[in-house]
């Protein structure tokens, strides 16, 4: 059946704290530019939707808004 340990509850490997660092480092990165991304998206689709910028003028609204939050939250 189940087995119970009465010792210390990490039993396995140690642990790779420099690993686990660059991991969380990495994994806010990707969620700080993915949120930029969908931002400058949604606001890119909503000029292009409900103005009459045109196509052209919204696709460069997206870059623009994408290099200008990528050099913001650096």
């Amino acid at each position: 059946m189940a087995e119970h340990h009465s010792g210390p509850v990490e039993m396995g490997a140690p642990m790779d704290y420099a690993e686990h660092e660059k991991t969380y480092t990495l994994f806010l990165a990707g969620a700080k530019y993915g949120t930029i991304f969908c931002v400058a998206l949604l606001l890119a689709m909503a000029a292009y939707f409900f103005t009459g910028i045109g196509a052209l003028a919204s696709i460069l609204l997206f870059v623009i808004l994408n290099v200008a939050g990528a050099i913001l939250l650096r």
